[in-house]
């Protein structure tokens, strides 16, 4: 007697099943590691800037600025259900919020991004508004640093922020609501904010900021490999419009092959089958992960977006309408 069976050839040898085994999974990183390295970024931001700013005071002021500005954004993400939080600092440069989460809105994007810079001109027109009523008081004795400094201080950082150029709040909010990040209008302005960036890094010879034109045009050609993926991964019928979570394993292994084959960091890699885990697999999730759709939702009303646009006025307007003293940067200029 015999019965039909998977396994069984077509002379009636067994043959082995094929397993596949199931898609990677990292382990989540604890929070104590991302906030170790947020400290570890903060300390090296402490230890360079201390031979840049004229006085460690200074150097203070403007790190409690850029604090203040990063925790906006974070509370912000925080309060939307972002993951793997956590803040970065670039010495020199600034500093940047980290997480990540599949659906992103346009609401949520503009309200995260303008509760970094907000904030902080707000603060910043409040300490002006103290020194009016409390004349000839200063934060810092030793710096002889009145609290009108310390407001527009904090204005001049945070308007910084809010200029239209990618990737500074005001560059991303441009094109995350106003331009459609994915055409070739987005794709243009990013290309026109990294040479704006080289132009500035060499009109101020302040070559660290050829950090950013250069991690701006890296992305640009990731996205440009991204796309000759994606349509590979098209042709062969699977849906990348699910979270990971939900990628079944088998799709996982067939992405990953079109991804050795399209990819150039993986091109060392042994394609499946057989079916193991490679030293890159890590990187090869996350690369996955990049792949699988990302949801912007368009929720933004015109009405919503004059009112992004009156606060950005607003803000740059701000020295201007409660008519500060501009002449604290004399004493940079000299």
């Amino acid at each position: 007697m015999s019965t039909d069976s998977p396994f069984n050839g077509p002379y009636g040898n067994e043959t082995e099943a094929i397993v596949i085994p199931p898609k990677f999974e990292k382990k989540e990183r604890s929070v104590s590691n991302i906030w170790m390295r947020s400290f570890t970024s903060l300390a090296l931001y402490l230890i360079l800037g201390y031979y840049i700013f004229p006085s460690y005071t200074m150097l203070l002021l403007v790190t409690a600025i850029v604090v203040i500005h990063e925790m906006g954004h974070f509370i912000a993400m925080k309060a939307y259900r972002y993951n793997e939080l956590g803040i970065f600092f670039i010495p020199l440069l600034g500093a940047y919020v980290s997480g990540s989460k599949r659906e992103v809105s346009q609401k949520q994007s503009a309200v995260i991004l303008l509760a970094g810079p907000v904030p902080g001109i707000i603060l910043g027109i409040a300490f002006i508004i103290f020194d009016r009523s409390h004349p000839n008081q200063f934060l810092f004795n030793d710096y002889n640093l009145p609290y009108d400094h310390v407001g527009l201080l904090f204005i001049f950082l945070n308007l910084i922020n809010l200029l239209p150029i990618y990737p500074l709040d005001g560059g991303q909010l441009l094109n995350r609501v106003f331009l459609d990040e994915e055409s070739w209008i987005g794709k243009a302005f990013v290309i026109l904010s990294a040479l704006f960036l080289c132009w500035v890094a060499w009109k101020f010879s302040f070559w660290p900021l050829l950090i950013f034109p250069v991690m701006l045009l890296l992305r640009l050609r990731t996205d440009k490999q991204f796309d000759t993926t994606e349509k590979r991964i098209e042709e062969e019928g699977i849906n990348i419009d699910v979270p990971y979570e939900s990628l079944p394993d088998q799709d996982y292994w067939k992405i990953r092959n079109i991804l050795i084959a399209t990819h150039p960091a993986f091109r060392d890699v042994q394609p499946s089958p057989p079916y193991e885990y490679n030293v890159k697999e890590e990187k090869i999730m996350t690369t996955i992960q990049s792949l699988l759709h990302r949801h912007l939702i368009q929720d933004v009303s015109i009405a919503g977006k004059l009112l992004i646009l009156l606060i950005w006025v607003l803000a740059f307007a701000s020295p201007w309408l409660i008519a500060m003293d501009l002449s604290f940067f004399d004493r940079f200029s000299r």
